[in-house]
């Protein structure tokens, strides 16, 4: 069995797509570009390897200077120079309200239990520790393009994302007042939260819009696509994604995995050799791979636990081996395994307390799918492998399309549950996990810790993982979101507990926030993929021509 090459060396890091195609091209073409040409996301020809001394060298790091240490193993100096590379990071984290930017806290040491927050940035969200990065790529890279330049020959990126919550405030707040980029969020209409759809639709800078769909989050996502894929859109508008498709933000998010594993072995109980499993709550897979490049990098994570709410494409994944859109038909995967009786939602996506991760088909599950290729079917040269392993996921997403799913191997499964496992968590649990963490956190710092239904499906998948592994393993699990963006989960779990009080939850940057102006397009059904089209073109023109 062949496994992806590693190599310490940057400066000729180049990029290929997990379809086949766009090989050779650099970091910036891979930022700018987003999606690749044949429709594919970008993924480094090479998993970099750590410095040999990496634990002992990077131990007392800040979090900026760990992510300085992880970036430059995949952006060479020849690209962004050191200098500047440290610029753009001390810059991006010096919003967030937390010294550490992303800390572990314990929840129950007698279980070692650990939390890591992903929500001390500007829009209280995970997103925000990579889309405040990539916003500021993103001006680094056009300001050096468009150096002399002016009016209509300067280069202008039009930014256009799906969200189904979070994703679109911290792209906003990322790129907002940003010179010569325009940014395009689309969510569906009524299906975020009141403080989402808020902190999206009150931000009035000129280059930023709002387009509320009528549809589902990956009604919006497929609009995405749509328009990368467009060859009249390629060719008069330079397109920037700003979903995890963007390779940027799963590079991002590398770092807090190191910054926790950091901060836990610094216990004196603790060697660098503990066992450290990590429970994401996974919507668009994106979060977890990062995890993925972490673990194959070097970093010893035991195990990466994948927790899906019941929109459970993944976890039945990892259970049967059928990647598979609504019912599990009853067929056998391609290695004669059969699937052990967990089924699909027949309606496909359903509205849950989790709303974040209310996804049908997640992006990112390609990226993991041609390493998984890679591994089980590459023979050959360098090339070949990476041939195959883009023609193999071709295939799987050719079926996807076609008929709604996929089988895969009993090979591929075999070599995906070695890095991973996977948990469902219903509605109901969600609401007990939130109660039960309320009343059994008791450390003077953290009592009564409230946690966002997405962090709260998270504890329930660790506290399932508990059970089954030895008691020195640790958890972490990471907590994406703050509690306040997702009133209706918590205070339906919270209501009646004397204590509670939902205003002493709320940070002060969001009170009044529902009352202020709004600015926001919608689109129908009816008007489609052309609505959005036409959309995203007369507004362009409009700020162009206000600039001059």
């Amino acid at each position: 069995m062949n496994h992806v090459r590693m190599s310490s060396h940057t400066s000729s890091q180049r990029y290929l797509s997990t379809r086949g195609g766009s090989y050779g091209l650099s970091f910036e073409d891979v930022v700018l570009k987003g999606l690749a040409s044949d429709g594919g996301l970008f993924i480094p020809e090479e998993i970099p390897s750590l410095p040999q001394d990496w634990q002992t060298s990077w131990k007392g790091a800040s979090f900026e200077e760990l992510a300085y240490n992880i970036f430059s193993l995949y952006i060479s100096q020849e690209e962004i120079p050191a200098e500047d590379l440290k610029n753009i990071i001390k810059e991006s984290y010096s919003t967030f309200r937390a010294p550490e930017i992303t800390p572990t806290i314990t929840l129950d040491s007698k279980r070692n239990i650990h939390l890591l927050e992903l929500f001390h940035g500007p829009t209280f969200a995970f997103k925000d520790v990579a889309l405040q990065f990539l916003g500021n790529l993103f001006e680094f890279f056009l300001v050096r393009r468009n150096k002399g330049l002016e009016g209509r020959k300067r280069e202008h990126l039009t930014v256009i994302g799906a969200t189904s919550g979070d994703t679109g405030s911290a792209a906003i707040y990322g790129l907002r007042g940003k010179k010569d980029v325009s940014v395009f969020i689309m969510f569906p209409q009524g299906k975020v939260s009141p403080v989402q759809e808020a902190q999206m639709t009150t931000v009035l800078d000129a280059n930023v819009h709002n387009v509320a769909v009528e549809g589902t989050f990956d009604d919006c996502q497929d609009f995405v696509k749509a328009l990368f894929a467009d060859p009249e859109m390629n060719k008069t508008h330079k397109l920037a994604a700003v979903n995890s498709i963007n390779w940027a933000r799963i590079l991002a998010q590398i770092t807090y995995y190191f910054a926790s594993y950091f901060s836990l072995i610094k216990s004196p109980n603790l060697s660098p050799d503990t066992a450290i499993r990590f429970v994401v709550p996974t919507g668009n897979f994106g979060d977890i791979l990062a995890g993925y490049f972490a673990k194959r990098m070097g970093l010893p994570i035991e195990k990466l636990v994948i927790a899906t709410n019941e929109n459970d494409i993944l976890h039945r994944f990892w259970r049967t081996g059928h990647y598979e859109k609504n019912e599990v038909h009853g067929k056998e995967a391609e290695g004669g395994f059969k699937d052990d009786g967990v089924k699909a939602h027949a309606e496909g996506v359903k509205e849950t307390l989790s709303p974040a991760m209310d996804i049908l088909v997640s992006s990112n599950f390609e990226r993991l799918l041609w390493f998984l290729a890679y591994q089980v079917y590459g023979e050959g040269s360098a090339d070949e492998r990476r041939k195959k392993a883009g023609n193999k996921v071709k295939a799987w997403l050719y079926e996807l399309r076609r008929k709604d799913g996929f089988g895969v191997d009993r090979w591929v499964l075999d070599v995906a549950q070695r890095d991973f496992e996977s948990e469902r968590v219903s509605d109901e649990q969600t609401v007990k996990t939130i109660k039960d963490v309320y009343n059994w956190t008791s450390s003077p710092t953290h009592k009564s810790y409230v946690l966002d239904p997405h962090s709260a499906i998270g504890i329930a998948a660790t506290l399932r993982s508990v059970e089954r592994t030895p008691s020195g393993t640790h958890h972490v699990s990471l907590s994406t979101a703050h509690p306040a963006k997702f009133s209706k989960a918590v205070d339906l779990a919270l209501k009646e507990e004397k204590e509670f009080n939902f205003k002493n939850v709320l940070p002060k940057e969001f009170v009044g926030l529902e009352g202020l102006p709004r600015r926001v397009i919608n689109v129908s059904k009816s008007d489609g993929l052309e609505g959005v089209r036409k959309i995203v073109i007369a507004e362009v023109e409009k700020e162009l021509t206000e600039k001059r």
